[in-house]
This record gives structure tokens, C-alpha cells and sequence, in this order.
């Protein structure tokens, strides 16, 4: 196909999607404990073919046709078939650093710091969120227990004290989200070594302890240098250590690599002795590939351990949303290769993370850096089939036309990266400030449950089938499950039919049972017949799914 007829085809399929993208009307929303019972249709995840001009006037000749009775029903699902659960990676970042979303403020007691995180979390389960990217390390510092590097300024306002009464808030956040269902990313910055709104440079700060290895920026910051070894191997323990203490889902860089050239005042990043060494020592590089080589060699290096060391756990980076300017393809801006010298489409190429975030925060319309175009780019580089799951700014506001511009993200999003459909929010803050766009979220687009997206290269374990019980107590039926291993165990999917189609409710790993009405609550009041339990392991594994036919039992007995 041409490059003048993509544009088309892409220009077509844009304007279908935006027109059918309107957000929703307001419904009145579940209260949140009705909301892990509310029932969700399941439905077979949707598998998009190839946009062309022919299966564009194919499918229009198809919407013009009804029907007929025989097609409708082979669209539910069969009763010998495991019904399908909508996959879709769901986060929102948490940052810490300028205390920009947790804490509110350094200096909190260990209660108050508690009672915000759990808000937090409480509020992300409520809007069908499975997924929280915390940052743990926003300035060479810890928000969890290290011998590695200080106590953070952003969690007591004094670098390298502990919260008092003690606690370890990384381990706390990872055990809260996993009682709630969602999964914890923990969130880097590989090379800050000091932020502007992180206080005096204190003594045991490592800008002082590992002096060797700082840059000092225009802007106030400091800087690991990059290209020195003893700087990769720094980050490397402190990701290693994370990994092995602490039950995390994922590792996650942000964009963060060499610094933007406006921290150094617009000059260069201060490496020349860094780089005259290299050069004395035969080497033979530009400083740019110099540069870029330093990062590539740590990334791969980072993904490689994290294999050996948990396979199961995803590596994930969100870099800047454009690779480099194209104008002849309408990409304009910032070119991250040359000035932070991340060759981020090489890491996506070679396969070196689990998952990718661009940060696309750009609205669709926007000339030059159009959100649908940029996603479009980097779906065609994804060779190696990871997932894509885009960064979305969502700090418009609340008015219709900004919840209109997120939902409408979200549904491209969903079209141009299925089947592994995912998006992370930027950031938490928004969620709560603006309630009109939460509250679209969770009645539009969001308005199912879903599992995060399995990661089939990282793992082929399966958990075993839970065994199933059901019970009639009163107007109810009450399913309940045991499990061999239950620590295997990271989520429950709760089946269940009434008429026609199947429907779900996902449970976290704290559950054993479920109340389910008699009869649905739709003017038909039809009896529940079937029931099923599966079980989901960290790794976004299902086990198999053995149904239960309680219709013709509770038959008998009425």
C-alpha cells in the first residue's frame, strides 16, 4: 500500500473512531460496594483486522445487512467454552518526588501516610484501575528500607530519616494494591541524584557520599554520570535489591536518561572528562553514540538481570513520546536521541522491555505531534510484539471537551494496540481533581473490570483450577472456592449466567466466596444456571474453566 493511501486509510479510520467517540451519558454510578458485585457482560475480546479502503466499504455493506437469528446466536458464548474476560492494562502513576501525589507533604506521621495511601488505592480499585506505578526512587534515595542509599527527603522532610512510628512504605503500597487486586510497577529515576524541591544536599546524600560519579546542572540538580561504570552498577544494585526483597510487579523507568539540555541551561552535559578518557583508552566513538551506547548497554543489562533474577516481573520504560522529527511524516519537536540520547525505538526493536509507555501527551488534533499518529509510529515498531500501553496526559480539566479528548485516547488506543490494549494515566492527580472525567472513566470506557494483559514470552505457568462448592441460602446462591496453592494465586474470576450471555466479577486474592442473587435483577428475573471460578496467577494466567450447571439442580428443587 502507498504511503498516500495509508494516510487515507489512517485519516478515515481516525475520523470513524472520533465521530463514534463521544462520552458517555451520565448514569448513575454503583456506590463502591456495589461495585465489585456489579455484573459485567463477558464478551469475546475484540480481534481487529487490517484497515483498508475494501474492508472499510466491507464493513459498512455488513452494518447495512440485518442480522439473521441464526448469526445472533452463535455470537454468545457456547456453554462448553470458557467466556472471555476484557484484558486492558489500567495505571496511574503515583509520584513522590516534589511530594506531587504521596505524600501531601513531607513530615506526615506514619498514620497520616497510611490513611493517603490507602485513599489512593481505594479510589483507583473503585474506577476499575489494576495497575499503580509508584515512584520509590525519585532522587537517589529510598522510600523503603536500603543500605544502599538515604531515606527519602520527600517522605519525612529530612534526608535519611525513617518514618517514626517505623514503617517500610514500599512494602506497605505493594501489599495494600495486591489486597485490592492491582499490581505495583515500581517507579525509577536511574540517574537524578538531586531535585530542586528536595531539600539542602545533605551529608549523607549520595551527591556527597559518591561524589566521583556527580554532575552538577545549571538548574540546581545533580546528576549521575551515565557513562561511568560505577554508575551502571550503582542503579543495577538498587533495582537487584528492590527485586529480591520485595514482591513488585514491575520495574519502571521514566524519561529520565541523560537530562533535558534546558536543566544545563541549554549547554552540554558536563561528561568532556568522562569522554577524553574514552577516547585516551582507544575509544572511537562520537560523543553522542558515546553517550547513547552508555544507555542502551544499561538498559539491556537491567532487562537481562531482571530475567534472571524474576522472570515473571515486567520491565517497563516510559520514555519522551517522539523518537526524533520527521516533518515529511508531520513529527515535529524534540529530538530524545540527540539530547537525552535514548534510543528508545531500539530497546522497543530488540525486545528489551516487557512493556512500553511513550509519553504521548499530546492531544489527537495537534499538528505535529498528533497523539494518533505518534501511537501509530510506534505500534510499527513494536516487532517484537510487547506491550504498548501508552502515557496520557489527563491534566486538561474537567469540562466536556477534555473528558471527551481522554476517552476518545483511550478508544484509539484500544484500536490501534489491540489485543494487548493498556494505557497509563499521568497522573493520579487529575483522577481526583477533576470528578467529572474520573467519574466518565468509570461509566464509559472503564466501566468493565479487567485483567492486565498476560505477557506469554515471560511465562507459560498456568495456576491450577480452584475447586468449586455452591449454596442456596435464601434468595441467594453462594459460591465459594478452595485452592491447592493458594499463594499462586494473585486474582478470582467469578462466571456467571442468567439468560444468554455470561457475565464476571474479578475478586483479589483475599477472596473465597461470592453472593450471587437467585435470580437477575432485570425485569425478566431470570434464574442463575451456570457458574464458574478461575484463577489468575501474577503473570495475567488463567486457569482452566470448569462451569457448574446449577440451573437444573435449583429446578429440581423449586
Amino acid at each position: 500500500m502507498s504511503h498516500k493511501l495509508k494516510s487515507v486509510v489512517i485519516l478515515l479510520f481516525l475520523l470513524l473512531v472520533v465521530q463514534s467517540c463521544k462520552a458517555p451519558k451520565t448514569v448513575s454510578r454503583p456506590t463502591p460496594s456495589k461495585r465489585e458485585t456489579s455484573r459485567v457482560v463477558a464478551k469475546p475480546k475484540p480481534k481487529l483486522p487490517e484497515i483498508t479502503i475494501d474492508s472499510i466499504k466491507a464493513q459498512e455493506s455488513k452494518v447495512k445487512a440485518p442480522l439473521k437469528k441464526e448469526e445472533k446466536m452463535r455470537e454468545l458464548p457456547l456453554f462448553n467454552e470458557s467466556p472471555e474476560v476484557m484484558r486492558e492494562f489500567r495505571a496511574a502513576w503515583i509520584a513522590t518526588v516534589a511530594n506531587i501525589n504521596w505524600p501531601s507533604k513531607p513530615g506526615l506521621t506514619t498514620q497520616q501516610q497510611q490513611d493517603e495511601a490507602l485513599r489512593l488505592l481505594d479510589f483507583l480499585k473503585d474506577h476499575n484501575y489494576n495497575a499503580v506505578i509508584f515512584q520509590a526512587r525519585p532522587q537517589a534515595d529510598a522510600l523503603y528500607k536500603s543500605d544502599l542509599e538515604p531515606w527519602s527527603y520527600f517522605l519525612t522532610g529530612e534526608v535519611g530519616k525513617a518514618p517514626s512510628p517505623y514503617y517500610d512504605p514500599l512494602q506497605f503500597w505493594i501489599e495494600a494494591a495486591h489486597d485490592r487486586g492491582m499490581e505495583l510497577h515500581v517507579w525509577m529515576n536511574p540517574y537524578r541524584a538531586h531535585h530542586t524541591t528536595g531539600g539542602v544536599v545533605a551529608s549523607n546524600s549520595l551527591v556527597n557520599t559518591h561524589s566521583e560519579l556527580m554532575v552538577s546542572l545549571k538548574n540546581g540538580m545533580w546528576w549521575m554520570d551515565p557513562s561511568k561504570q560505577a554508575t551502571q552498577d550503582h542503579a543495577s544494585a538498587v533495582v537487584m535489591d528492590i527485586l529480591k526483597r520485595y514482591d513488585v510487579d514491575g520495574i519502571h523507568f521514566d524519561d529520565y536518561f541523560y537530562p533535558y539540555a534546558s536543566y544545563n541551561g541549554g549547554m552540554d552535559f558536563p561528561d568532556a572528562q568522562s569522554y577524553q578518557a574514552y577516547l585516551k583508552a582507544g575509544g572511537m566513538l562520537s560523543k553522542p553514540d558515546w553517550r547513547r551506547a552508555a544507555v542502551n548497554g544499561f538498559v539491556k543489562r537491567i532487562y537481562e538481570e531482571i530475567k534472571a533474577e524474576k522472570p515473571d516481573v515486567k520491565f517497563g520504560i516510559s520514555p519522551f513520546g517522539i523518537w526524533r522529527p520527521d516533518p515529511a511524516k508531520s513529527i515535529v519537536g524534540m529530538d530524545q536521541y540527540n539530547e537525552l540520547y535514548a534510543d528508545a525505538k531500539l530497546w522497543l526493536n530488540e525486545g528489551w522491555i516487557d512493556y512500553f509507555a511513550p509519553q504521548l501527551y499530546w492531544k489527537i488534533n495537534q499538528v505535529g505531534q498528533s497523539f494518533p499518529l505518534l501511537l501509530g509510529w510506534w505500534e510499527n515498531e513494536n516487532t517484537q510484539k510487547r506491550h504498548l500501553w501508552p502515557g496520557i496526559r489527563i491534566d486538561y480539566g474537567g469540562d466536556a471537551a477534555n473528558v471527551d479528548e481522554t476517552i476518545n485516547q483511550i478508544l484509539l488506543t484500544r484500536g490501534l494496540t489491540s489485543p494487548s490494549m493498556g494505557t497509563a494515566h499521568w497522573s493520579i492527580g487529575p483522577l481526583l481533581k477533576y470528578p467529572n472525567l474520573s467519574e466518565a472513566l468509570v461509566n464509559g470506557p472503564y466501566n468493565q473490570q479487567a485483567l492486565v494483559p498476560a505477557s506469554p514470552w515471560l511465562t507459560t505457568k498456568f495456576p491450577q483450577a480452584p475447586v468449586v462448592n455452591t449454596q442456596v441460602v435464601d434468595d441467594k446462591v453462594v459460591v465459594s472456592w478452595t485452592h491447592p496453592k493458594r499463594e499462586t494465586v494473585f486474582k478470582w474470576v467469578v462466571f456467571y449466567k442468567y439468560a444468554d450471555a455470561w457475565q464476571y466479577v474479578i475478586l483479589d486474592r483475599t477472596k473465597n466466596s461470592f453472593e450471587l442473587p437467585l435470580y437477575s435483577l432485570e425485569m425478566d428475573r431470570d434464574l442463575i444456571t451456570r457458574i464458574g471460578v478461575t484463577a489468575v496467577n501474577k503473570s495475567g494466567n488463567q486457569s482452566s474453566f470448569n462451569e457448574t450447571d446449577v440451573g437444573v439442580r435449583l429446578l429440581d428443587e423449586f
